[in-house]
């Protein structure tokens, strides 16, 4: 391997001389670099991001792809980024490094996704709108439209900026696998931690949760017959099989099915709530059971249950903490964002994920409010979570359970997939030299993770009692960042930074010098000053998001703390949260 020898950076910071960071002697290619190498600088980054662009830009989407249906039905399969013919010459002929062409070829391989099967798996992500009347029945008319509205602007706001950041960081040579990346190319290693260990943790509960109700839906399906614990183990092992499909392109035409599956069971759940009354044997799980102290959910002496009720503001509640958890349940609905760098790291064309963000945000906007003021104007403080385990009428019941688990196990493998990817490719990989995914050992590696990683879904939040308060914690602590917190921070630094260069400024492959005309505090204040107004709306955002985070994770934990105290069962029983209060 060539041997790098740098020179020590200049101090010189006088107007007009360059500083030179890190002055090579021979030239190191990107493939010589560590995984994560703190010798390779911003400048090298962006200028490598801009080559892979132009190379993109110069195979434009052809036939089908250019049409907008390509959206509804994308290709079954797809070769990937067109490769170039290695042209066999390497760093160090005397070594077994990879030649410039292998190197790129083998980030090319890897982006087979197009802008349709993006779209799905976006759409297939959200976990859906099944939880959005809880959240109207715990806010009221106002304010749950008012903020599921300002949630569904500024989620596509920060897929915007993850998308900018994206395409100016993400190269051939240097490959954006995932949200980490962009943490430690602009903030360090201490945010490629962060980032990573919130990722796991969100993507670990999600399949969790995904597992409790489908759970719940087969309990419901079998008339509570089943043994409840039995019924979330079925649907564990069921998702140990089916998420043995690696590539997001396979995975987006599941993802395709889903999205109709899930429209369907809405269908079905507005029919029947227009048509029958609520379930009144789950209504300690409904959202009255946190408004007026459960009083407007609890039958008279003559078994009556009061009559369904609807707020135009805020319900009377004895605590602000079921309101809020509530507002988090809307939140949860677009919390997808941390998967964008994954998606448009598998793609052909990166370029391509705005539309497919913005067209998929529009639709789960539209759908999920629908859906969300439909049933809770006929049910009301009845609403639960998630809303098709509220029909009453067996047939219907059935029917909205059966496409639901199967919507909800596609999901849950969308997001074993990138969890399994994101704990193998920053500890086996980077820790242990595992080998790539691409590979035979890696193929079998991760068949192997994918059981393992299930069960301890399974095992964490089955021992958790109450769903809407474990979703409430996991959107405050984990989904609420991504979505909202994160984007904003991380868009401050990359502006920052390539606001701050000047003409002369940049990386020189040739030289594998980087050229920077000044450093510290003017570098800074330049880097501020250009779009000042854009990075000061940034910095307000990032600090409302940690503010609403506060308050949905002091809330969420309230609700927690209260199911606990009021002795509320694990899913280790046999007894289904939803049969009787």
């Amino acid at each position: 391997m060539t041997k790098l020898i740098e020179s020590e950076p200049s101090t010189d910071a006088k107007a007009g001389n360059d500083v030179v960071v890190g002055e090579l002697v021979a030239v190191m290619k990107p493939q010589q670099h560590k995984l994560h190498d703190p010798t390779v600088t911003f400048e090298e980054y962006l200028h490598y991001a801009q080559q892979t662009r132009i190379e993109e830009a110069s195979h434009p989407p052809v036939g089908r792809e250019t049409k907008v249906w390509s959206l509804i039905f994308p290709s079954k399969s797809d070769a990937g980024v067109a490769q170039k013919e290695a042209s066999g010459e390497k760093a160090n002929p005397s070594s077994a490094d990879v030649s410039d062409d292998e190197w790129t070829n083998a980030s090319r391989a890897l982006r087979t996704a197009t802008r349709g099967a993006c779209f799905y798996l976006i759409t297939t992500d959200i976990l859906g709108p099944s939880s959005l009347p809880y959240a109207f029945a715990t806010m009221g008319w106002g304010p749950g439209i008012t903020l599921y509205t300002i949630f569904a602007v500024l989620a596509g706001y920060s897929g915007y900026l993850l998308w900018e950041i994206f395409l100016g960081l993400d190269s051939y040579e240097y490959p954006v696998r995932s949200f980490g990346d962009l943490g430690y190319r602009l903030y360090g290693p201490w945010m490629r931690y962060l980032f990573n260990f919130m990722q796991a943790v969100q993507l670990l509960l999600l399949v969790g949760l995904n597992i409790i109700m489908s759970g719940e839906s087969l309990s419901q399906a079998s008339r509570f017959q089943v043994c409840f614990t039995v019924c979330c183990l079925i649907c564990a092992l069921v998702g140990m099989v089916a998420g043995q499909v690696r590539t997001l392109q396979k995975l987006g035409w599941l993802a395709n099915a889903a999205v109709w599956i899930n429209l369907l069971c809405i269908f079905i759940t507005m029919g029947a709530v227009a048509n029958y009354p609520p379930n009144y044997t789950g209504a300690g799980a409904s959202a009255g059971a946190v408004i007026d102290g459960g009083a407007l959910i609890h039958p008279d002496a003559d078994g009556n249950f009061p009559p369904v009720q609807t707020s135009g503001g805020l319900p009377h509640s004895d605590s602000f903490a079921g309101s809020i958890s509530g507002a988090m349940q809307a939140v949860f609905s677009y919390g997808g964002s941390m998967l964008f760098p994954e998606f448009m790291a598998e793609m052909k064309r990166p370029k391509d994920f705005l539309f497919a963000m913005w067209a998929a945000q529009a639709f789960i906007y539209f759908w999920y409010m629908f859906h969300g003021l439909f049933v809770y104007g006929y049910q009301g403080q009845y609403s639960i979570n998630p809303s098709y385990l509220g029909v009453s009428e067996y047939r219907l019941q059935t029917a909205a359970n059966a496409f639901a688990m199967v919507s909800i196990l596609i999901a849950a493998c969308l997001y074993g997939n990138i969890g399994i990817k994101v704990i193998y490719n920053n500890i086996f990989m980077e820790w242990f030299q595992a080998p790539q995914l691409t590979r035979r050992p890696g193929k079998i590696a991760f068949a192997v993770l994918i059981p393992i990683y299930w069960a301890i879904a399974y095992a964490i939040a089955a021992g958790i009692p109450n769903f809407s308060g474990l979703t409430a914690v996991v959107t405050a602590i984990c989904v609420l960042q991504f979505t909202y917190t994160f984007p904003p921070l991380l868009s401050i630094a990359f502006y920052l930074r390539k606001h701050a260069m000047i003409d002369g400024d940049g990386f020189d492959p040739a030289t594998g010098r980087t050229m920077r005309a000044d450093t510290g505090l003017s570098r800074l204040r330049r880097g501020l000053a250009r779009r000042w107004f854009v990075n000061v709306g940034n910095l307000f955002y990032t600090l409302g998001a940690l503010a609403l985070a506060g308050l949905g994770a002091y809330s969420s934990i309230e609700v927690l703390k209260e199911a606990f105290a009021n002795g509320s069962s694990s899913s280790y029983v046999c007894k289904s949260p939803l049969d009787g209060m």
